[in-house]
C-alpha cells in the first residue's frame, strides 16, 4: 500500500530528448521514501505543461509514487490562447506516430529513475493527455495501467488495440459535446474486439475538461469544472491504482 504522510516533496524540471528534440518535463517525488516504488507518468492537456499539471504531480508525489509529467510539445513550446493550443495539439492528432513517440520518450525516462520500479508504471492524461495515454497504451508500452481524464477516445488505428498490454481506465463526462456518440460506441468496438480489460465510468453532468478549476463551471460552454466528477474520478483512479500494482 501506498503510504499518503509525504507531504515535503522534491520537485524539479527536468530536460530530456526525443530524437533531437529537446523536452522539459516535470519531476515529482517523496524523498524520504526509500528504494523503488510505483510510478506515474502525467500528461498535460492541449496547452502544454503547466501549473495544473504540476499540481497533479504533487498530488501523486504525495500519495508515495514518482510523478513525471512528459513533455509532448518540447521546451518552451507552452500555447497561450485556445487557437494556438488547437494548432499545436493538431499536429500531434494529426501525426499518431510522432505523438507516441514523443510519450514513449517520457516513458523511457521515466523508467530509469533510480527510484523507480520499472514493472509498476502507471500513465495518466487530461483532454489531450487522455487521447495521449490511449496512443501510449495502442503502441504496445509496457505500463500496468492508463487512465484517460476527459480525453479524445477515438483513433486512426483502431486495430491497434491488439497491441494494449496495459489496464484502461476512462473516466468520461456523460455530456461531453466534443465526444460524438459515434467515437463512443467506436471505442466500445475498438477495445470489445481486442478484448482489453478496461474501465469506462461517465459522469452525470459533466462536460469535457471536468477535472480543471480553471475551465469555469458554465456546462454551456462544453468544457467546465464539475467537483463531484472531479473527486469522483480521482478516487475511481486510486483504486485502480489499487488493483494494478498489488
Amino acid at each position: 500500500m501506498i503510504p499518503a504522510h509525504a507531504q515535503k516533496i522534491t520537485t524539479q524540471l527536468v530536460e530530456y530528448k526525443e530524437g533531437q528534440t529537446t523536452l522539459e518535463g516535470y519531476l515529482a517525488y517523496d524523498p524520504a521514501q526509500k528504494g523503488k516504488r510505483p510510478a506515474v507518468l502525467v500528461v498535460h492537456e492541449w496547452t502544454g505543461l503547466n501549473d495544473y499539471t504540476k499540481k497533479r504531480c504533487d498530488q501523486l508525489a504525495k500519495m508515495g509514487y514518482v510523478a513525471f509529467a512528459a513533455d509532448i510539445y518540447g521546451k518552451g513550446v507552452r500555447p497561450a490562447s485556445p487557437e494556438a493550443a488547437g494548432a499545436e495539439s493538431g499536429k500531434y492528432k494529426n501525426n499518431i506516430p510522432l505523438l507516441r513517440a514523443r510519450v514513449n520518450a517520457g516513458l523511457d525516462h521515466l523508467r530509469k529513475m533510480n527510484n523507480v520500479d520499472g514493472k509498476k508504471i502507471a500513465a495518466i492524461g487530461y483532454c489531450f493527455g487522455g487521447t495521449t495515454v490511449l496512443e501510449l497504451a495502442r503502441s504496445g508500452a509496457d505500463v500496468a495501467g492508463v487512465v484517460s481524464f476527459h480525453g479524445g477516445l477515438g483513433t486512426p488505428n483502431p486495430a491497434d488495440a491488439k497491441n494494449i498490454k496495459a489496464k484502461v481506465l476512462v473516466a468520461h463526462g456523460a455530456i461531453d459535446p466534443y465526444i460524438s456518440k459515434a467515437e463512443l460506441d467506436g471505442f466500445y468496438k475498438e477495445m470489445n474486439d481486442a478484448k482489453v480489460d478496461y474501465q469506462f465510468i461517465a459522469y452525470s453532468d459533466a462536460v469535457h475538461a471536468f477535472t480543471n478549476p480553471d475551465a469555469g463551471n458554465d456546462n454551456s460552454k462544453g468544457a467546465a469544472y464539475n467537483a463531484a466528477a472531479d473527486r469522483r474520478s480521482w478516487e475511481a483512479m486510486k483504486q485502480f491504482f489499487a488493483e494494478i500494482f498489488k
